[in-house]
């Protein structure tokens, strides 16, 4: 690794967040469901298994339109469980707070947590709680982690893409990312553009009872749609064909990227699932998803070949190509 100091590129999802996984904390840990770079973990377990999945959330500002830390802090861990096709059941909750936060903000934050647990039918059943000296911790930090049961034999996962998958999204990217920068930087943009956190276990659900042949699925937080996408790629020794008129992004968001010099592919999502599925499963996916309200705008944005193998290629709106790369550093930092 050639740096020896962390930088905040490290947490951004990308080349410097795989690099530092990579080289500096897999040596150290022989478990080979680390290796498989999933959300969650697949565990041996009598039946199907348990899946186990944990995250830690510093989002800065931990309020903003249409959310809080708390929302995705739970909402998040519920859905890197699904994201392996099972059903979250059980989550803990961390919680690091600097002297002098506010107790009336603590109270909204839990009620958030409580909200989103609510939604998704699962139990906050352990948790625990540290303060720490002003300026120690920028107001609050909170860990979940979750375990629940796999909802098939055969379990989606990031290798498992195939030549000939299409690739659905549910809805509009890069909504997460512009609200909590225009929040944190004051901006004032358009009152509509919110967080698109959501809990997707229930979608999830309703996706697996009517197909068996999804390969793989995959939230893209960190990087966005464009470093998930790499990563499947990678994983799954594929090439991955998007088109750019078939990305759904709303024109509040496109023109915020526009104003602040973003790309949309590379922004954080919190309520948005990307499935690799069968050509003839796609129409009672894409039927059942526009029935939810997390997925009404669900549409199909991409396939997988063969080659070029684990590369992600972009059919421009003018009918040209451009090769998308893993997000390099950080983009937006403490998004998440």
């Amino acid at each position: 690794m050639k740096y020896d100091k962390i930088l905040l590129g490290h947490g951004s999802g990308g080349k410097l967040s795989h690099q530092l996984i990579e080289e500096v904390f897999l040596p150290y840990f022989s478990e080979d469901t680390l290796y498989k770079m999933d959300d969650a973990a697949v565990l041996e377990y009598p039946g199907n298994g348990l899946v186990f999945s944990t995250d830690s959330y510093v989002v800065d500002p931990i309020e903003f339109p249409g959310g809080d830390i708390g929302k995705i802090a739970v909402c998040g861990t519920v859905n890197d469980i699904s994201m392996m096709g099972a059903r979250p059941l059980f989550l803990s909750a961390g919680f690091i707070i600097e002297e002098g936060f506010s107790i009336e903000v603590l109270h909204r934050i839990l009620t958030s947590m409580k909200n989103a647990a609510l939604e998704a039918g699962v139990r906050i059943v352990t948790g625990d709680t540290k303060v720490v000296p002003r300026g120690a911790a920028d107001k609050l930090f909170i860990n979940t982690a979750g375990v629940g049961l796999p909802m098939a034999e055969k379990l989606p996962s990031g290798a498992g893409a195939k030549p000939g998958d299409q690739i659905i999204i549910n809805g509009p990217i890069a909504e997460h990312g512009i609200t909590v920068m225009a929040t944190r930087e004051g901006l004032e943009m358009d009152l509509s553009i919110k967080t698109d956190s959501a809990p997707l276990n229930h979608l999830v659900r309703e996706i697996m009872a009517v197909s068996g042949e999804i390969h793989v699925m995959r939230d893209p937080t960190r990087g966005g749609i464009a470093t998930t996408l790499n990563e499947i790629a990678r994983q799954s020794e594929m090439a991955i064909n998007i088109d750019e008129n078939q990305l759904p992004i709303t024109p509040e968001v496109s023109s915020a990227c526009e104003i602040l010099g973003l790309d949309p592919l590379y922004i954080a999502n919190e309520g948005k699932i990307l499935v690799f599925c069968s050509q003839d499963d796609t129409p009672r996916i894409l039927e059942i998803m526009h029935k939810n309200k997390y997925g009404g705008a669900a549409r199909v944005i991409g396939t997988v070949r063969e080659e070029p193998r684990r590369k992600v290629i972009l059919k421009t709106a003018i009918g040209g190509q451009r090769l998308i790369d893993m997000l390099a550093g950080e983009q937006l930092p403490r998004i998440c």
